[in-house]
Order: structure tokens, then sequence, then C-alpha cells
């Protein structure tokens, strides 16, 4: 029987470089990954300095004893696995991997740990090209101080001989997103000012969702149009607390109103890669998530087509009730051209009414089953119009225009786009938001009053003499000059 030999395993001292450098896409997600030590540590607060020369992370955690300062440096270190529970304020540690420390060397020439806790004082010192000059070397020079009773416990890396630019902007957006900030008992000052979470204004839709690895909960926002953005496009995917990526969940397929989707999500269960950029797709757990978000998806794609039903809606009652205000003191400037004889002098008219969901018979105001001060040349020619629209439809705005004791009811409403751009029945003025000219001018702010208005002066003038369309367009044309005109 031949005797077994063996091969000893062993890794260069260069690869544990090369390991932190490629870890990485962005050198600045170090700082993240340090501030995280320092939230896995039960810091309440910590102070990251920025400076052209060095970057320092400071903070008044449980700090190291010499056990805690040797796990510290063991490479992929396990403890914050087998510990997933901080021992002072319980939290989710965030860490897993235990080599984002190394990672500090793809930034900086040298890196310095001073840790304190209780009695026990220390301070060593990470210097790359002295690292790299020992060969089979693998210790570090450890100091050992006194410990200072005004800082306390806690500990602060210092990164020097910087390699790569950091730009306080740059950190500030990196902290934003990749450090539990909402978090109880837990502050980040960046060059002395508190960092703060990002916060949106819109309309929330929170959510609860289980699934058979846990739960899946957070709120997405729909901000208003006038705040939708495509920067920071889509929602922030955390895992105990720290955003790992942006998705979209197929909002990208909705076209521009995307960049109306803000909002966070929780779901610690996911797996992560050892960068934390992205998930580990092909895992179960990951499928159940998508699945899970596609639910939740359908339902925001809901909230937000009614909640851009009513902005149009909200767009088309502005607009509508300027034109009514403009058409009424043009008609106190053209009395003749009611089509309900001359308005009592000292009576410009008004506007009143709102957004309606009824018959129009109700809209109308009527006198023993006739409309008030209709002409009977006006009551033949509301016979013939079209049938009588029996209901208005959820989105309808409704308004009316006095006219001394009698008046006009207008309406918007949804009437297919292959439907008349405006009609009349009776004293209702009917307006087709469906229409291509409406939805046209709708997008255009002052265009869109301006469209209402001519439509209404031209239903009013054709009342006045239905006969005669040739003076009809004549007295619509001086009725809307004067509706616009500069006063």
């Amino acid at each position: 029987m031949e005797a077994k030999s063996y091969l000893p395993v062993t890794v260069d001292k260069s690869h544990l470089v090369t390991i932190g450098e490629r870890l990485y896409s962005e050198s600045i997600e170090l700082i993240r990954e340090l501030v995280n030590n320092a939230y896995d540590a039960d810091a309440t607060i910590v102070n990251v300095t920025v400076t052209p020369e060095s970057v320092s992370i400071e903070d008044n955690g449980t700090g190291m004893d010499m056990e805690g300062l040797q796990q510290y440096f063991v490479i992929g270190s396990q403890e914050k696995l087998l510990r997933p529970k901080s021992p002072v304020f319980k939290r989710d540690r965030i860490g897993q991997f235990g080599i984002g420390k190394f990672a500090t060397l793809s930034a900086c020439k040298r890196f310095t740990v001073y840790t304190q806790k209780d009695d026990f004082a220390a301070r060593v010192v990470f210097d790359k090209e002295a690292w790299s000059q020992e060969v089979g070397e693998w210790r570090l020079p450890l100091e050992t101080l006194s410990p200072d009773l005004q800082r306390g416990n806690g500990t602060t890396v210092t990164l020097q001989g910087l390699t790569k630019q950091f730009l306080p902007e740059d950190v500030e957006r990196k902290i934003v997103e990749g450090v539990p900030l909402k978090a109880p008992h837990f502050a980040v000052f960046l060059n002395q000012k508190p960092v703060t979470p990002k916060s949106f204004s819109g309309h929330r839709i929170p959510f609860l969702e289980g699934t058979e690895f846990g739960p899946v909960s957070g709120e997405i926002i729909i901000l208003p149009a006038s705040a939708s953005s495509l920067e920071e496009l889509g929602i922030e995917v955390k895992v105990k607390q720290v955003t790992v990526r942006r998705e979209l969940f197929g909002a990208e397929t909705w076209g521009k109103v995307a960049a109306r989707i803000r909002g966070e999500i929780h779901a610690d269960f996911l797996p992560i890669t050892s960068d934390r950029s992205g998930f580990i797709i092909d895992s179960p757990e990951y499928r159940a998530f998508t699945q899970t978000m596609q639910r939740v998806m359908n339902e925001v794609h809901s909230v937000l087509i009614r909640l851009m039903g009513k902005g149009e809606k909200r767009a088309a009652s502005r607009a509508l009730g300027e034109a009514l205000e403009r058409i009424s003191k043009s008609l106190f400037r053209n009395p003749d051209f009611s089509p309900f004889g001359p308005i009592p002098i000292g009576d410009p008219g008004g506007i009143g009414g709102a957004a309606a969901t009824k018959s129009l018979e109700s809209a109308e105001p009527t006198h023993e089953g006739k409309p008030v001060g209709m002409s009977r040349t006006s009551q033949k020619l509301a016979r013939k119009k079209r049938p009588t629209v029996k209901r208005l439809t959820p989105d309808a705005v409704v308004r009316r225009l006095k006219m001394g004791q009698a008046g006009i009811s207008c309406c918007l409403d949804h009437f297919g786009e292959t439907g008349p751009e405006s009609f009349s029945e009776g004293t209702t003025v009917y307006i087709n938001r469906d229409h291509p000219l409406y939805k046209r001018e709708a997008k255009k702010g002052d265009a869109h009053t301006m469209h209402i208005a001519r439509l209404l002066t031209q239903e009013i003038a054709l009342m006045k003499d239905p006969r005669n369309p040739r003076q009809a367009f004549e007295r619509q044309s001086k009725l809307l000059r004067d509706a616009f005109i500069d006063e």
C-alpha cells in the first residue's frame, strides 16, 4: 500500500488585495460597508469625514477587545452569520462575508483601525506596500494603547494615501441608499452634517405579502406628474434595510408614467451576491419574490390609472371654469349675443356647479317640462338634436353658466374618439374629451382653456340663431375675441 502524501494549499498575499479591488464595482461602496460595520456594532452615532487626503469612519459602538480584533481580520469570517443579531439593540447584522474591510486597499495605500472596548485599546495599520514586501508573513503590526476615557468605546477606520477621489456628495448618495438611516438609535454625520433618508411626496401604497421564505413588505409611492423624474428610476429593493438595487418590475412597459414610481421593498430572505450589488436570480427565493411583486405592481398600475383620471379631471375642471369666466364677461360686453335675450344690467352673470354624475335632465333648469328662457326655435332645435344623453360617466365635469335668470349647463365628458367634438341638447353644451383635437389641446396648458372656450362660444352662437350659420360664426368670433382681450 502506497503511503499518502499531502500538498499544502497556499494563497498568495497579493490575491487578498486583488479580491478587494474586484469585489466592488465602485470604490465608494467601501464607505457604505464601513458605516454598516458600525451599525452591526451597535453604534448610535457614526461620523464620516471626507477630505482630499483621507477618509475616516468613527463610531461609538461596542468596540473590540483583543479577541474581537483578531476576529475582525479573519478573511471570510462567519461571525455575523453565526451571531446574526447585535448584542445591545438586537439589530439584524448586515455584513455577511467578512472581506469588505480588505477592499479598502483598492482605494488607498493603507488603512488604520483604532478600537477601544472598556480597558482595552489598540491600533492596527494595514500598509499595502509593507504587506506585499513581507513574503510569507501574514501578520499585521498591533500597537496596544492606553484607553482614552474621553473617547469611550468604539472604532475608527481611517483610509490614508487615497488612490481614488471621494466627493462628499457621492459619499452621501451612497450612504443614503445603502445604510439603514431609518433605524432607531442610529445617526450618520458626513463632515459634521447629518445624513437624512430620502423622502417622497405622493400617493402611498403600503403592502405586506407573505411567501414561503418570509414576508415582503414596503411602500410604493406614485409621484405627482410634476415631480416625475428619470433620475434614480425604480423601486429600491432592500435586504436588512440596505438597498441592493432598484427594480421596475415591469413598469418599464407603462411608458413615461414609470418615471412617477418610487418606493422601497423589504425582503430580508433574498440571497445576494458577495458585493451586495445584486441578487442570485436563479434561486427559489428570488422567484417567489418576483411573483409576489407582480401582484403588487398590478395593483399599483390600477391605482395609477385611477389617479391619472383624477388628475385629468381636475385639469378639465380648471380649464372649464376659466373658460366660463371669460365667456361670462364676454357676454356681458355683448348682451345681444345671449340666446336668452339681453342680460339684465348689473348682472354680469357667473358660473357655478361642479363635477357631476347624474342624468342631464337634473343638470338643466326646467320649468313645466321646458327649458327656461328658450325660444321656440331653440326648443325645436333641441328636439332635432342627437338622442338625449341619459347619464354622465363618473369622470364628467359639469358647470353652469348663468345668464341673468337663465343659463347653460356645460358638460365635459367621454363620447368616444369618433364622437362629435361638441354638441348641444336643450340648454346643455357637451364637449367630447375623447376627441383627438381635445386630447391634443388638453396637453398645452392655456390652449386647453382656449379650446374649451372656442367650442362653448360656437354652441352658444348657434343657440342664438341656428338658421344663420354665417352670422353665428361672426358672433362666435366676437365672443371669443372679447373673452380673451387684455383688460
